[in-house]
């Protein structure tokens, strides 16, 4: 085993990797740029180096000051972790150049799976099952063409290189498949550097289902069994489970047994996971394809190590220092289901739009850290309250994983989990996510890709929290925050007594971004009364500490917890969340007439490129920009018919969340 490895990343798996080389008794350096200065994977770890900017290609895909930082503190070996360099096979063979033990496999096998339609041509000399479709290399618009005739339509167009859905369309009819070949081109250029696509049979209801791998250097290679991640949104993955519900003990052996074909097929070593799309039959089996395989860890492997009772990185760090696989296929057992929901910072309701900000609050659930439990749940996370959430990484904050006996339990324990997440700084996905779980489809396991847009209105469009709960809870906690500081003058109470008669407050709130005025009424016998518009309820709260109250509306007793900064309030409850700010009528009066027709940017990121120039007359609706921010690409558009003015900023820079990208004249 290694005295010392150097984690070649950040965040949650960085942190989960120092967790199993603490425990082995490893010693950890990690990397850090400046914007990661104080992140918890820095503190996690035994020693940290600084590799560079805030940027990904100024630090995190700087491999020679890397390959340096590991040499300096004296590691043995690189654990790359997922994304960054974890499938660049130049670095890999770097690592080898250098002396370092490179935690992943060889650099060949890296190749030889790192562009799509090459995996594919090797995935059927070894026999592994393929979408029907092309997957050479004559990209020739015409010749893609008769292609696709030929497979029939619909067909899937597919850049050759990365992933993420970048360079990908779908097309069902022959009279746009020109147009969609060339934009697939362009953005997977612009992406990748390679403009090379493949053209599939597009499979209609596909399931994403991915196979486990591991294999050693004594030429052992077995499957840990299967992982669901047909639920996505912007093709990725939103909610990950082990086992594959309604697969069969057959399906899953020859599943298990391609992947290990592929694996064995290119000489892996190491961890992998061998993607495939599988299509629904009508008597409810499926018939699975190769899609790809990930030459790393990945993201949602906590599930399989939930179900099997493993640590995979304990078994990287075992295969790479030389030792055989721990088990074989006969002795691998699985028990349980277990389901990972993926905690991000974005906005479901405006596109999932990434969120930056500050996590001026992050409560999870009573849980364990990069472990299994059978009945807490485990948190994955690289960030901590206060810490704040930068333009420059993934969107990602944290993973929750649960166990249960079966999937039903796995479901409710989902939920629960979900339920005492409590997050305030910026927008995240928490509430949209126990809405995913609590679906009519994914709670029969009725799954496929496209499942998001299936229960578009039971996702989007179903009510917030009720406006009475919402209310009610901001004005239990203001209650209870101005008790905590009154003296024990009676004089000096507001509490609403009076010698003779009642007395009534006002509160001016705003939820869902409509304005909601709450009062609240205190009767001379002591009752309190809440009234929104025509509705009204009796009304008593007790607090319970640490931002919780007990509240009694009407005939509903419900325990609510809530955060306040500053205007804002954060309201939890087990019905659901919601967002309240204080709302001033006067100073609100002039917004939309301020906000008229400015192009601003949604969130910090940096500006790609600019699609109108000075002086063009646009079209509502126009793309007119597009910016990067969180490693993905967002196209902003005119609010209105008009003339461009002026462009305020230039191709590369960065710019702050609100600021105004161009100016836009009504025409």
């Amino acid at each position: 085993m290694f005295k010392k490895i150097l984690i070649a990343n950040r965040g949650e798996i960085a942190c989960r990797v120092a967790a199993t080389a603490r425990r082995l008794g490893v010693r950890t350096v990690a990397v850090y740029s400046d914007a990661d200065m104080h992140a918890r994977h820095v503190r996690a770890c035994d020693e940290a180096v600084h590799v560079g900017g805030n940027a990904p290609r100024e630090s995190y895909l700087q491999w020679q000051r890397i390959i340096e930082a590991a040499q300096a503190t004296g590691a043995q070996a690189i654990h790359p972790g997922y994304g960054f360099l974890s499938e660049n096979q130049d670095f890999a063979r770097a690592c080898a150049a250098a002396g370092l033990v490179f935690i992943g496999p060889p650099h060949t096998a890296i190749a030889a799976m790192g562009s799509k339609s090459a995996a594919k041509e090797l995935m059927d000399q070894a026999g592994v099952p393929l979408v029907p479709g092309y997957h050479g290399a004559n990209n020739e618009p015409a010749f893609l063409a008769a292609q696709a005739e030929r497979i029939g339509y619909p067909v899937l167009i597919k850049a050759s290189a990365g992933g993420g859905g970048k360079g990908m369309r779908r097309v069902d009819q022959a009279k746009d498949f020109a147009s969609a070949l060339a934009s697939c081109q362009r953005e997977s250029k612009a992406a990748f550097g390679n403009d090379q696509v493949l053209v599939e049979r597009y499979v209609t209801r596909p399931r994403h289902i991915e196979i486990q791998v591991f294999a050693d250097t004594q030429g052992h290679c077995v499957y840990l069994f299967e992982r669901d991640c047909s639920v996505q949104r912007r093709h990725q993955k939103v909610l990950e489970e082990a086992p594959a519900p309604g697969m069969t003990l057959a399906r899953r052996a020859e599943m298990g047994q391609a992947a290990v074909a592929a694996a064995q097929a290119v000489g892996y070593v190491g961890a992998g996971t061998v993607e495939f799309i599988a299509e629904q039959l009508d008597d409810g089996d499926l018939r699975f394809y190769f899609m790809e395989m990930n030459t790393r860890l990945q993201v949602e492997h906590p599930v399989t190590e939930a179900i099997t009772g493993l640590d995979l990185v304990e078994w990287q760090l075992r295969v790479a220092s030389g030792e055989p696989l721990p088990l074989r296929q006969e002795q691998l057992v699985r028990r349980g289901h277990a389901i990972e929901a993926r905690v991000c910072a974005e906005n479901p309701q405006a596109n999932f739009l990434p969120a930056t900000g500050t996590l001026q609050v992050a409560r999870w659930p009573a849980h364990v850290c990069f472990e299994r439990s059978d009945t807490l749940p485990r948190v994955d996370s690289g960030f901590g309250q206060g810490d704040p959430i930068s333009p420059y990484y993934d969107s990602m904050i944290a993973k929750l994983i649960v166990w249960g006996e079966d999937r039903e339990q796995a479901l409710a324990r989902m939920d629960a989990a979900l339920a005492a997440t409590h997050i305030m700084g910026l927008a995240t996905n928490v509430a949209f996510l126990r809405r995913v779980v609590a679906s009519r489809a994914f709670a029969t396991a009725d799954l496929d890709t496209a499942l998001i847009e299936r229960e578009h209105a039971a996702l989007f469009e179903a009510p917030e929290l009720p406006a009475e709960v919402a209310a009610a809870a901001v004005a239990a906690h203001v209650l209870a925050a101005e008790a905590a500081l009154e003296e024990a003058d009676p004089w000096s109470h507001r509490d609403g007594w009076r010698l003779f008669g009642g007395a009534q407050r006002r509160f001016s709130l705003e939820l869902a971004g409509h304005p909601l005025t709450l009062v609240l009424e205190r009767l001379h016998d002591g009752a309190t009364m809440l009234e929104i518009g025509e509705e009204r309820w009796s009304f008593a709260t007790r607090a319970l500490g640490q931002g919780r109250h007990d509240v009694q509306l009407g005939a509903r007793r419900l325990t609510v917890s809530v955060y306040a900064q500053g205007e804002r309030y954060a309201v939890f409850t087990d019905a659901g969340s919601a967002l309240v700010s204080e709302y001033d009528p006067i100073a609100h009066a002039g917004d939309a007439a301020a906000d008229g027709g400015r192009l601003t940017a949604p969130m910090p990121g940096k500006v790609v490129s600019f699609l109108a120039r000075t002086g063009e007359k646009v079209k509502r609706g126009q793309a007119l920009a597009v910016m990067e921010a969180m490693k993905m690409e967002h196209t902003l558009h005119a609010p209105h018919d008009g003339v461009v003015q002026e462009l305020l900023y230039a191709v590369g820079d960065q710019v702050a969340e609100g600021g105004e990208l161009l100016r836009l004249a009504k025409d």
